[in-house]
């Protein structure tokens, strides 16, 4: 691949991404979505990643040896991610040899660890770009136990890697706020880039019938609509307890999941007997993702991790689909009074907040055209792309004053 020179006030950046990019999960679209704002904005970008992963058109990827018996795609901690760093190292060492960045972006703790020792080693400025706590992640995934010796042991390692680069990025307000106090860092090194949504690309105006007769959705229930990975750090466990309880007192509701994996929930869907209530797509692409969105009349996201971003909710959002939340602060960030809000964790409360809405035909076309309009005007990626550059710049001057 032939990497040109970008214009004198444009940067040169290059992406570190510790994951099988591109899976069509919300991870990986932040990835996506700044790759393609900053380019648009003059930006010369390329990005390191994993071996897998689908090549989104226009993006320049650099990938690691393959490695035939590593297939996950799916989210979640992995012992083997210990030596694919270790690949995903050496190579963004030698790209960044022959790119000569301004500045390295490192995704995800892994991403700014790895940045952080190539800045070290060429004198490269290094920004980490962090999408939740990763000592939390390994809890929401069961990979270790919340009070044990190996999770003080990856808490003091999130502190340490939170320390490396020159300037850390959130992708939440809350986040910024938790680290602040949890981690005592200084305010000037952190600054929240939440994830946005391309209002042009998601909007309401699809046409639906098509995808609806293709799928087979009845025509009169409303649509409760799920985008998302189907995991329990999800909510996905609390929101089919909720459609059993929905399915005790209705059959007016029908619940679409736009996700995977689907096998293990497809087998709980079974068992309860919600066949009629539920319908799992599998796997969509993420170029597809607005059309299904079209399909639903509401959304619901109960997802349970405290300190993650939501990027389903401002997708949901442009979509024009009120939405259901559990009542937790990132929520609030997104929705404000926009929210129905059910109570943290709980499944009766979740199915009473979405019998609600569907019920109240008024409020549901209120919050249709609401949520629209603060899509379009606080969820932008262009605004998340300048502040970006603004980032990139501060850091970049800084560092070429010698104050590394």
């Amino acid at each position: 691949m032939t990497e040109q020179e970008p214009p004198k006030d444009r940067l040169k950046i290059l992406m570190i991404a510790p994951t099988p990019f591109f899976a069509d999960r919300g991870c990986h679209v932040r990835i996506l979505e700044e790759y393609r704002h900053l380019t648009r904005m003059g930006h010369q970008v390329i990005i390191c990643t994993y071996h897998l992963g689908n090549n989104p058109e226009g993006v320049t990827l650099y990938r690691t040896i393959k490695i035939p018996w590593y297939k996950k795609l799916s989210a979640g901690p992995s012992y083997h991610k210990l030596y694919l760093d270790l690949f995903l190292f050496f190579l963004s060492l030698k790209r960044a040899l022959s790119f000569r960045p301004d500045i390295i972006h490192g995704h995800l703790h892994e991403g700014t660890l790895i940045g952080a020792v190539v800045g070290r080693l060429l004198r490269i400025p290094v920004v980490g770009d962090m999408q939740g706590s990763l000592y939390e992640e390994m809890v929401n995934h069961k990979f270790i136990g919340e009070n044990t010796i190996m999770a003080r042991f990856w808490r003091w390692v999130e502190k340490r890697v939170n320390l490396l680069p020159d300037h850390l990025i959130t992708s939440s307000t809350l986040t910024r706020e938790l680290w602040l106090e949890r981690f005592k860092l200084p305010d000037k090194m952190i600054t929240a880039v939440p994830d946005g949504v391309d209002t042009t690309f998601v909007r309401p105006d699809y046409d639906r019938e098509e995808l609806r007769q293709k799928l087979n959705l009845p025509q009169d229930k409303k649509i409760v609509l799920f985008l998302g990975v189907l995991t329990q750090y999800q909510g996905i466990d609390c929101l089919l307890e909720a459609i059993e309880l929905i399915k005790n007192k209705r059959n007016d509701l029908f619940f679409l999941m736009v996700g995977f994996p689907v096998e293990e929930y497809q087998r709980k869907v079974n068992q309860a007997g919600l066949p009629d209530m539920v319908y799992f797509t599998g796997k969509v692409d993420y170029d597809q993702t607005p059309r299904y969105l079209c399909l639903g009349d509401l959304a619901v996201s109960p997802k349970l991790a405290k300190t993650e971003a939501n990027l389903k909710i401002p997708n949901y959002m442009a979509a024009g689909l009120p939405v259901v939340v559990f009542d937790i602060p990132i929520n609030h960030d997104y929705l404000g009074e926009l929210g129905v809000y059910a109570r943290y964790g709980d499944p009766v409360s979740l199915a009473e907040k979405i019998m609600e809405l569907a019920d109240d035909e008024v409020r549901l076309r209120h919050l249709q055209k609401l949520v629209r309009e603060r899509a379009e005007k606080a969820w932008s990626w262009d605004t998340s792309a300048r502040k970006l550059t603004q980032i990139y710049r501060m850091v970049v001057d800084h560092h070429a004053g010698g104050k590394t």
